[in-house]
């Protein structure tokens, strides 16, 4: 597996030192788009945890407000 790992950065190292200047920007936007989409996807899914931890509070006090209320007889 290590030597597939060398030829890989190898080959990748001579594509590289081979491409043309219109290639290497085509890659560096790929990888920027790239690393935009994982960034985007990584805000999106701390948003979404934090929605449900703070859903969890709330159905919580409800819940507890609820019960409040049937013990007063409201």
């Amino acid at each position: 597996m290590n030597n597939e790992k060398t030829t890989t950065h190898a080959l990748d190292a001579y594509n590289l030192s081979v491409s043309t200047p219109e290639k290497i920007f085509q890659e560096a936007e790929r990888l920027r788009a790239k690393a935009h989409h994982a960034e985007a996807s990584a805000i999106a899914n701390a948003e979404r945890k934090e929605r449900e931890k703070w859903q969890e509070v709330v159905t919580k006090q409800e819940a507890e407000i609820a019960e409040l209320k049937a013990k007063l007889g409201e």
